[in-house]
């Protein structure tokens, strides 16, 4: 009866010690899966939604200005003929 407590207590440690082990690799496997995500969109100079709203913003003020610059030209051109 002794040996069978013994015999189960070593398997119950090795699941144990198995369980640990196999933590680990998902970790390292997760932090190195991590990385190399990073390294491959930093590789593809892709721009922060910052970036983007802030040339977005002077494309639009661009875009105003060349309407109202239009709109002069065309009164100037009108006022010419």
């Amino acid at each position: 009866m002794q040996t069978r407590n013994k015999v189960f207590e070593d398997i119950s440690q090795l699941m144990t010690n198995a369980m640990g082990v196999a933590q680990g690799a998902k970790e390292e496997a997760e932090t190195a899966m991590k990385s190399l995500m990073d390294r491959w969109l930093a590789d593809r100079d892709f721009v922060t939604r910052e970036e983007f709203d802030a040339v977005r913003a002077m494309a639009m003020k661009a875009r105003e200005e060349n309407e109202t610059l239009k709109a002069r030209l065309d009164a100037l051109e009108a006022a010419r003929k």
